[in-house]
């Protein structure tokens, strides 16, 4: 996979900070998020609020430490 810089200001990076569900999410996972969000306000309004409602949900989820890791989920799912 090709990779760039880019520069941004020290608040976009706080900002974009605050959208990380956990600490080793990728800048990369956190702007394609966004991207998701941004796309999805103005293709379908509606599905947009229960979108960014969802994530709200599962962010507070995660930082409450409710979540699995993948090694769990697949242990669970039998893989």
């Amino acid at each position: 996979m090709e990779s760039t810089t880019i520069k941004i200001h020290e608040n976009t990076k706080l900002e974009l900070d605050l959208f990380r569900e956990h600490k080793n999410e990728s800048y990369d996972e956190v702007i394609q998020k966004v991207v998701f969000i941004a796309k999805t306000c103005k293709d379908e309004p509606e599905l947009s609020q229960e979108t960014i409602q969802a994530i709200e949900k599962a962010r507070e989820r995660i930082k409450r430490g409710n979540f699995l890791t993948e090694t769990e989920a697949r242990k669970r799912l039998g893989l």
